[in-house]
């Protein structure tokens, strides 16, 4: 346990010490009185909207070399309220303390590619990049900035996360930058000097003044060396971001700077990227993506021995889920069931006795998440109403 920022370390989650202590209740319970059923248990959500999965490899790894096996959809898949994303068989006993790291994983997880998710389909041909790690604890950026890529984020900012990623993180300059320099154009013409030149050339123009004026300031500094204007404006003093930004490529437009690109940060929500992606280049997405509310999955036991058992509001009974991949269409069904004419079976196996059959590799699971958002932006409105 790290004693100076409060963290649990992978000995501690793989020990299972991270955990609910009805868990140990109810472990210690079970084993005094010598019961341990064969179990199975869904992961599922009863929210009523879509989602991508994400957080599967992570519980792989939670759970290698247990006597489990764990069928279930890969990362990056889509998802619906009410449709197992998940599931585990085995003795209860085998993973009855690691329920706790296995939800904790997918719903924190799959939150924050469901919201870059939504905000990769609402942005059309625009790029989204995730700058919102500052929002939660440092030690779990890198994690953050994953869950970001999968769900669609076309760069980040953390540089923790470039190991991971293997890619480079996404950034200029700060307004303590111009602040500290105290004049914008030295500012601009410093980062240009000094900065490598595989670094895009995005000045950030909203200090001191308007951001129109800054604007014309910084093309007048930089000239055709400028690739691209961040504005950063708070929600607080934006007033209307849309006439403004409209201004700005008016004015760049005006002067023959038709290429420049413009990006815009500061408090970006779903409907900003609605609302301004004919304007916008580029969203750098802070807090919507980095502390977005977790999906609300829960771990239920649907069937003891054999037999179907679960708790009131929960369907009992080992299931699997078919998919039409062409129109998105669901079936959940009784396991073993046979399945609809065209479509395929979602809940395959990821881990049998232990042992990782699928790894969940991230590009491909960004890949499969862009696949679905391709999907998603093909449906006519009336479908994609269903979705919500």
């Amino acid at each position: 346990m790290s004693e100076k920022f409060y963290l649990a370390d992978e000995k501690e989650i793989l020990e299972g010490i991270t955990t609910d202590v009805y868990f140990l209740r109810t472990e210690e319970i079970l084993k005094k009185r010598g019961i341990n059923p064969r179990v199975v248990a869904e992961v599922s959500t009863t929210s009523q909207t879509w989602g991508i999965l994400c957080g599967v490899q992570e519980v792989l790894n939670l759970m290698e070399g247990k006597n489990v096996n764990i069928y279930g959809m890969d990362d990056g898949c889509f998802f619906r309220g009410g449709e197992p994303v998940m599931v585990i068989e085995g003795n209860y006993l085998d993973f009855c303390v690691y329920e706790t790291a296995i939800l904790g994983f997918l719903c924190h997880a799959s939150g924050i590619a469901t919201k870059t998710a939504r905000m990769k389909l609402y942005a059309g041909e625009s790029k989204i990049l995730s700058f919102g790690t500052r929002r939660l604890h440092p030690a779990i950026a890198p994690f953050i900035e994953k869950c970001a890529y999968i769900g669609g984020a076309d760069g980040f900012s953390n540089v923790s996360a470039e190991r991971f990623l293997n890619m480079k993180s996404a950034g200029t300059m700060p307004h303590a930058l111009i602040i500290c320099m105290g004049d914008q154009k030295e500012a601009w013409k410093a980062f240009d000097e000094i900065i490598s030149e595989d670094v895009p050339r995005i000045l950030l123009c909203d200090t001191y003044y308007d951001e129109k004026t800054e604007v014309i300031m910084a093309l007048e500094t930089l000239g055709e060396r400028v690739q691209a204007i961040r504005i950063d404006t708070p929600k607080s003093r934006r007033g209307d971001i849309r006439s403004i930004l409209s201004e700005i490529r008016w004015e760049m437009q005006l002067r023959g700077f038709e290429n420049v690109k413009i990006v815009l940060s500061g408090g970006v929500e779903e409907e900003d990227v609605k609302k301004l992606r004919d304007l916008v280049d580029i969203f750098g997405i802070g807090t919507s993506i980095a502390s977005a509310p977790p999906i609300d999955f829960a771990l239920d036991i649907v069937e003891v021995e054999g037999k179907p058992s679960a708790k009131r509001g929960k369907k009992g009974g080992r299931k699997q889920l078919y998919r039409n991949m062409e129109t998105l269409e669901d079936f959940v069904l009784p396991y073993g069931r046979a399945p609809p004419e065209g479509t395929e079976e979602m809940l395959k196996p990821l881990m049998i006795e232990g042992e990782i059959l699928r790894p969940q590799r991230i590009e491909e699971a960004r890949e499969r998440a862009l696949s679905y958002i391709r999907k998603l932006s093909e449906l006519e409105p009336s479908v994609q109403g269903t979705l919500r």
